[in-house]
């Protein structure tokens, strides 16, 4: 049985429910013997919205995920392919040089967001803003966003989740003063999406543009001290 995120269960259950008021509607004519135009739109709204009842399952659905051990391991926090790796200074929260890695989720992707490493969440930040695509660059910051700063033994890590242009709206179930996991399920973007991530300069990054990767399996960096 696939597993679902809780907040896809809105989404599947509109759709079932579209669903059966147009099938009981539709047997409904075809009991009175009223087979028509209206019947057969009946059917293609049952037939449709199935469909969409599927992809919606699929979109939200959750799989278990083995995360790797060892100290000193960075995961990756979402599902997708790797569009930027870099060295890049924050000036928003962590104020200081830093490696940055982007991760680009289509709508075929898993959406659920997943702690990078072990530490406790020290800022929630939402911040509103556009919906352009999510692969462009200027998105990272002037798309509308949800920032999170982990507070880790190693230093301070960002990681901010970026709606696009399809997707409105970005969940984040941590707040300020948790612990987190790594590869803990922390929140998810709805339908297509970006993910970035600001590690200390001091990681070793293990993965490179192009590159497909999953949400708390996947091994992204490393620090070499403990």
């Amino acid at each position: 049985m696939i597993k679902v995120t809780p907040e896809g269960h809105p989404f599947i259950l509109g759709c079932l429910l579209v669903t059966a008021i147009a099938a009981i509607i539709f047997f409904w004519y075809g009991k009175i013997g009223n087979y028509s135009f209206v019947s057969f739109v009946l059917l293609t709204v049952v037939v449709l919205s199935l469909l969409l009842t599927g992809f919606m399952v699929f979109f939200f659905r959750d799989p278990d995920r083995a995360v790797p051990e060892g100290k000193g391991v960075v995961v990756a926090p979402a599902d997708g392919k790797v569009i930027v790796v870099r060295d890049a200074y924050e000036d928003t929260f962590l104020k200081a040089d830093t490696k940055q890695i982007s991760i680009f989720m289509s709508p075929l992707d898993v959406h659920v967001n997943r702690a990078p490493c072990d530490g406790e969440v020290q800022e929630v930040h939402y911040n509103p803003g556009k919906y352009m695509a999510a692969y462009r660059e200027e998105a990272s910051l002037q798309n509308e966003h949800i920032s999170m700063v982990l507070k880790t033994k190693w230093g301070l890590v960002l990681v901010r989740q970026v709606a696009g242009f399809i997707a409105r709206r970005a969940v984040c179930r941590a707040s300020t003063g948790d612990s987190l996991k790594r590869g803990q399920r922390y929140g998810l973007i709805k339908f297509s999406s970006r993910l970035d991530i600001f590690l200390p300069k001091d990681c070793k990054i293990k993965v490179k543009r192009g590159e497909k990767v999953k949400a708390g399996e996947t091994v992204i960096g490393g620090f070499i001290h403990d």
